[in-house]
């Protein structure tokens, strides 16, 4: 298990009791967790502490491509959507599609999470991009 105590994990969402479950098992796995309820909240809450993955909903992602763009990221985090019913789920825009690493159906895909969230640690790490100044700039991503 790798040392994860600074790395911020953004959880961006509607269902409280789902952010609230993944803070759970985030925390379980010493990561730092902020949470919340929309992409512009979300953006307040980055801009305070960088997190290094976004996890973020669907449905917000596929409503508000640009707020979801203009979230910071530590240099080398990513992005990852997620949704609950298959049947209601949101098309995300091209330029959303190609700035995703993963779009994972939660909360039965949390192992995933959690594998995918520990890859991009230790991509930052060995890049020597997870540093607390380095953060992704927002033009980056831009449609």
């Amino acid at each position: 298990m790798t040392d994860n105590s600074a790395t911020m994990i953004l959880l961006v969402g509607s269902d409280a009791a789902l952010l609230e479950g993944l803070a759970q098992t985030l925390a379980a796995r010493g990561y730092m967790t902020a949470a919340a309820a929309g992409l512009q909240e979300a953006q307040e809450c980055a801009a305070a502490t960088t997190p290094l993955v976004a996890v973020v909903e669907r449905e917000l992602a596929a409503a508000a491509p640009g707020l979801l763009l203009g979230i910071p990221l530590v240099r080398g985090g990513a992005l990852v959507a997620f949704h609950q019913r298959v049947e209601q789920v949101a098309v995300l825009p091209p330029p959303v599609q190609r700035a995703l690493l993963a779009d994972l159906a939660l909360p039965l895909e949390r192992n995933r999470l959690l594998a995918l969230l520990q890859h991009v640690e230790e991509r930052a790490r060995a890049t020597g991009r997870r540093t607390p100044d380095a953060s992704t700039p927002s033009e980056h991503f831009s449609p």
